[in-house]
């Protein structure tokens, strides 16, 4: 039996307030409480709506996306800091510090989406994930520990580094030779290519969910095919392909996109001062060399002197004799 709120309040309040009420306003207020679940006001979806809220259950609405998710309501879902400590845990040693933020960004944003109950990874999320480890990682100072700060976070977010490296090189070897024409064909469906069959998945689910690393996928893409890497050019192709050939929104993919080039820019930035420094670093280094050289050389020639002077008056002392 469903009762309304304001019966309910009405209910608890009467018994306090009769001391202080005449009997006939004690009777009113009864036959409100009775009476007024038959009131239009009562009877409309504002009551509806509240007894929906009073008897909501986890993952039990009556709704398509709860009948396809709602088995997952309660399921224990890994933190963001528990997916840190086990990067931390697999690299085993401190990240440079120029790279700190970075990474601590990436496992977290990382993370957030893959514990994401519509998330399904495909090739372009693959292609999109390799591409921003290879940009972030190729200066970076030690690359051995670049390699292991790359398996350390895809595998503290649960994905498998020899499948996500399979299925970027698969869809970077498909586009090899296509045009920004061919590209716009697959992602309508078209034809049998991977790409083809990623665009036909996610056009017939409602709920298919758009991440950062899937639109980086694309930017990908575009490199490859010779789209120009421009930010205003890279937002129109992005523009068309999310949102005129997938038929999906494309506001965030393409926001995505602004944000790319900006980092690609402050990353680019790093490379150039990180060069400085080595250029300096290895000019100051020749510079004691060949200090130390002139040194060397200097104290040769000193020595040489005193052995000729000593000759010379070992000679003489040889003559006065």
């Amino acid at each position: 039996m469903k009762f309304s709120r304001t019966s309910v309040i009405l209910a608890a309040v009467a018994p306090s307030v009769s001391a202080f009420t005449s009997q006939s306003v004690n009777n009113r207020a009864t036959s409100l409480a009775m009476s007024e679940s038959s009131t239009p006001f009562f009877s409309s979806s504002i009551a509806d709506a509240l007894d929906r809220e009073v008897s909501y259950q986890p993952g039990k609405a009556d709704s398509d996306f709860a009948r396809k998710y709602g088995h997952l309501a309660g399921a224990q879902v890994r933190t963001v800091g528990e997916a840190f400590t086990q990067f931390t845990d697999m690299l085993g040693t401190p990240v440079n510090a120029l790279y700190k933020g970075i990474c601590t960004d990436l496992v977290g944003s990382l993370h957030l989406i893959v514990v994401n109950a519509r998330f399904s990874k495909d090739p372009v999320f693959s292609l999109g994930l390799v591409a921003v480890l290879d940009l972030m990682l190729k200066n970076y100072p030690e690359q051995d520990t670049a390699k292991k700060i790359k398996t350390a976070m895809i595998t503290s977010v649960g994905l498998d580094e020899a499948e996500i490296d399979a299925e970027a090189a698969t869809l970077e070897a498909w586009a090899q030779g296509k045009t920004k024409e061919d590209i716009s064909s697959a992602l309508k469906g078209e034809g049998d290519s991977p790409l083809a069959a990623i665009a036909s998945a996610a056009k017939g689910d409602e709920y298919w969910m758009y991440s950062r690393f899937f639109g980086i996928g694309l930017i990908r893409i575009m490199d490859i095919v010779g789209v120009e890497q421009d930010m205003s050019v890279a937002y129109d192709c992005m523009e068309e392909w999310v949102g005129k050939c997938m038929e999906k929104p494309f506001y965030t993919a393409c926001s995505d996109s602004d944000l790319y080039f900006k980092q690609k820019g402050k990353l680019d930035m790093m490379e150039t001062m990180m060069k400085e420094i080595e250029i300096r670093e290895k000019k100051r280094m020749a510079d004691r060399l060949e200090a130390k050289a002139e040194a060397a050389l200097k104290a040769a020639e000193k020595d040489l002197q005193m052995k000729e002077q000593i000759a010379e008056e070992a000679a003489k002392e040889k003559q006065e004799a």
